[in-house]
């Protein structure tokens, strides 16, 4: 990983904390919206950061900050496949 990805990453993990935070205890975000977030374009180039979303998820799952889920359900993170959300544990 570069520097330029590790700064984007941890920009991800800042802004999925940010966004849980500024909605209701329950609420779960999609990682697109951290992408969106985060990206400083005006077109679609956010979607090129929805992997790196995902990896900064896996990251904050580890740290106990976050749950995966899947149809509501936590997933292990190595496990995902799909479309996700991203909540604060619980």
């Amino acid at each position: 990983m570069t520097d330029g990805e590790g700064r984007t990453e941890r920009r991800l993990e800042r802004a999925i904390l940010d966004l849980l935070e500024r909605r209701g205890p329950t609420a779960s975000i999609c990682p697109s919206d951290a992408a969106r977030a985060v990206y400083e374009g005006g077109d679609d180039g956010w979607r090129t950061l929805l992997e790196p979303a995902r990896r900064a998820a896996g990251k904050l799952v580890t740290a106990g900050e976050v749950e995966i889920t899947q149809g509501g359900r936590p997933v292990a993170s190595t496990e995902v496949r799909g479309p996700i959300r991203i909540r604060r544990c619980r």
